[in-house]
């Protein structure tokens, strides 16, 4: 037989290249076993192999929670932490995963818990650099640098009585040596996240594992590595700017409709309760820029949305996004010409969600087309009104999810006009 090193399908016959993975010169030989394990030979007797199962009781208490210490943190993930449970953070490099894990275990060790955290990516020096520039104690973790499964699962169990929680960084610099597959393959990240799993839930340590993303964004290793843990967090962001967003996308223990929001400081995350701090209603009137409520789980807060017209000098006008999805563009634009009598096709639109944030929320179909229209006629917005609502195609506006929560935020924040269905009762009223 031959079996590819990467994700260990199985081949009768040597090829250059896996079908599965698509990866080169991985494919080796590799030896079968003479005998099945399920066709047992003539006349043998069949052995049975019987073991004890134990009957497990539940007792008050068992089910113990942890607190994180950071607000933001136990929001998202429905109030707090539970013993055993199993969490993958993943996120593009340089986002903040190895900060936000830092300042987690500094907090659970002011609360007397005891953190083991396992050194894959930087050395222990590294990180004590980290936490000396963040001012961070972390007086009850101990830091262990090791990177094989078996050596980690060991040490596991020899000490499961002083581990609370274990975080590993990462999960893709863990391997196992009973595979012949590299460090952060598909069989490897499979296999010691299983290890790991199965070890949290049996001493009822809360581990978190570290994972890292794909270009196209996705968590990298295969699919059942979301189905083994318990709760799959995204930390979100552009490097470029200091907003950072937790969402979670799975959560066994608790709702999966919150979200946590960071501020990138010098001295490591700060959480921020109010986005109100990230923009300010003082600046100076302008053409092509809106403000706009989305939601991100159940929590609204402020954007703002900018648009740039300018006159085409191609007999194929360009169409940019940055933040937001160009296809749905293109539906408002010709919305705009149907409905405003503009004609979009001699410019070149680019449009922006600052703060490097990416939604797809269709309550900004009208501060998007406010936004556009604003910088074709050149004409400016007053920093005091907000706009939000749906855009049929027929270009008439709706009403979007949790209008009324949005209002209400949008007053607290101080904001003097809203700009809704209620109000706009058709598009050519925006400007």
């Amino acid at each position: 037989m031959f079996k590819c090193t990467n994700c260990s399908k199985e081949y009768s016959k040597w090829q250059g290249r896996c079908d599965a993975c698509q990866e080169w010169g991985t494919i080796q030989e590799s030896s079968s076993k003479s005998e099945s394990s399920v066709v047992r030979s003539r006349g043998k007797k069949e052995t049975k192999v019987t073991r004890e199962i134990k009957r497990f009781e539940f007792k008050e208490g068992s089910f113990e929670s942890i607190q994180t210490g950071i607000a933001e943190l136990d929001n998202s993930l429905g109030g707090r932490l539970v013993r055993g449970q199993v969490l993958l953070l993943s996120g593009s490099p340089g986002i903040g995963k190895s900060t936000l894990s830092s300042q987690l275990a500094d907090k659970l060790s002011e609360q007397k818990y005891n953190v083991t955290y396992i050194c894959g990516e930087e050395s222990p020096e590294q990180i004590y650099q980290r936490l000396k520039r963040l001012k961070l104690k972390a007086t009850n973790v101990d830091f262990i640098q090791e990177y094989e499964i078996n050596h980690i699962s060991s040490y596991i169990e020899e000490n499961k009585d002083k581990i609370d929680v274990l975080i590993v960084d990462s999960i893709q610099t863990v391997y196992s040596e009973g595979l012949t597959s590299m460090q952060g393959s598909v069989s490897q990240v499979s296999e010691c996240t299983s290890m790991l799993t199965n070890l949290s839930k049996a001493f009822g340590i809360t581990t978190v594992i570290i994972g890292h993303v794909t270009k196209s964004g996705e968590i990298a290793g295969p699919k059942l590595l979301e189905h083994i843990v318990d709760t799959v967090m995204y930390f979100e962001g552009d490097k470029t700017s200091d907003l950072r967003i937790l969402k979670v996308e799975k959560n066994r223990f608790g709702p999966t409709d919150e979200v946590g929001l960071f501020q990138m400081t010098e001295n490591g995350l700060k959480e921020l309760m109010d986005t109100k701090d990230l923009f300010s209603k003082d600046k100076p009137e302008s053409e092509g820029s809106a403000y706009s409520m989305v939601l991100e789980g159940n929590r609204a807060f402020v954007i703002e949305v900018q648009a740039l017209a300018t006159k085409t000098y191609f007999s194929n006008p360009r169409r940019a996004c940055s933040g937001y999805d160009l296809n749905r563009l293109y539906i408002l634009l010709a919305v705009i010409d149907k409905n405003l009598r503009l004609t979009t096709g001699e410019y070149d639109i680019y449009v922006n969600i600052t703060g490097g944030l990416k939604t797809s929320d269709r309550a900004l179909d009208l501060a998007i087309i406010k936004a556009i229209v604003s910088s074709i006629k050149s004409q400016k917005i007053k920093n005091d009104t907000v706009t939000f609502g749906e855009v049929g195609l027929t270009g008439e506006i709706r009403k979007v999810l949790l209008q009324d929560k949005r209002e209400k935020e949008a007053k607290r924040m101080g904001f003097a006009k809203i700009e809704t269905m209620k109000n706009v009762k058709k598009l050519s009223d925006i400007l």
